[in-house]
Order: C-alpha cells, then sequence, then structure tokens
C-alpha cells in the first residue's frame, strides 16, 4: 500500500493507540485491543480509510 500517514499522525495515532490499550488493560476488558488498530496503522505507515477518501498526511517532495 502506498504510504499516507504523516510523522506527526504517526505519533498521535501511537499515543491514542497506548492510551487504548493502557485503557483494556486497567478496566480489564478486551475492548482495549481495539487500540492495536491506530497502532498497526501507525506503523506501516498506511492507513485504508485515508486511500478510500483520497487523503494523505505525509509531506510531498518538491522536484
Amino acid at each position: 500500500m502506498k504510504k499516507n500517514v504523516g510523522m506527526i499522525d504517526k505519533v498521535v495515532r501511537i499515543v491514542i493507540g497506548v492510551a487504548i490499550l493502557a485503557a483494556g488493560v486497567y478496566y480489564q476488558n478486551w475492548w482495549g485491543l481495539v487500540g492495536i488498530i491506530p497502532l498497526a496503522t501507525a506503523f506501516t505507515g498506511s492507513c485504508g480509510l485515508y486511500g478510500l477518501i483520497g487523503v494523505s498526511t505525509c509531506k510531498t517532495e518538491k522536484k
């Protein structure tokens, strides 16, 4: 897949993913596994939803 997640977006996704996972552990709830989604998109650098709607937060290089 094409990379469409920029650096600031990655940091935000990592923070949110870790927070959701931590809340799931704290409350001993399986819903905390939802935190894997933002972590996966941050580490792969691509977001399927962004691809569908044509959004990219990556910086473009000027030629």
